[in-house]
């Protein structure tokens, strides 16, 4: 069973806020220092929200 987050959903969606503002000046890593959370909890962050945003197509047969 996973452990619950400590990180709530506004840090989370603020998190990655900052980070697509910063895209192309700032790395994940640059981000997630200044954040004090793992780069690849970064990372994961945002991979979760793009899926939100833009869910994979379904084929309609």
């Amino acid at each position: 069973m996973a452990r619950p987050s400590k990180y709530n959903a506004e840090f989370r969606s603020d998190a990655v806020a900052l980070w697509r503002t910063s895209a192309g000046r700032w790395t994940f890593k640059d981000v997630a220092a200044d954040l004090n959370v793992n780069p690849e909890t970064l990372r994961t962050w945002v991979r979760e929200a793009d899926r939100s945003i833009d869910p994979p197509s379904l084929e309609s047969r």
